[in-house]
């Protein structure tokens, strides 16, 4: 299992989930933070500390979020970032780009189609 970050992070990037995380996996795009999932070790601090409760373990994603899923992992591939497991996030692994899904939501809400 690992925790998945969904839509009401876009545009919000709040930042407490990154100062919580002991193995520093929550890295920041363009418009909202994702969990490496191989780097997650599953605590769920991130979780605990959500303003906007955008985080779920993955088993437990909302139906209507559950390509965030996806999207997460996707997000340190080679067809948007390509850092695979940079090993935790510093200033050398922050982003302006996003993964497709984000790129597509409307600025201004936390609902993706």
């Amino acid at each position: 299992m690992t925790y998945v970050i969904t839509s009401p992070c876009i545009d919000i990037k709040d930042g407490a989930c990154q100062d919580v995380c002991p193995v520093e996996c929550i890295y920041e795009g363009g418009r909202m933070m994702y969990i490496q999932p191989d780097e997650c070790i599953n605590c769920g601090l991130c979780l605990s500390v959500c303003p906007v409760e955008a985080i779920f373990e993955d088993d437990a994603t909302p139906v209507a979020e559950a390509a965030f899923k996806a999207a997460n992992a996707e997000f340190f591939g080679p067809a948007v970032t390509g850092w695979g497991a940079p090993g935790g996030a510093s200033p050398d692994f922050v982003s302006a780009l996003d993964h497709p899904l984000v790129v597509r939501a409307p600025h201004g809400t936390t609902v993706v189609p």
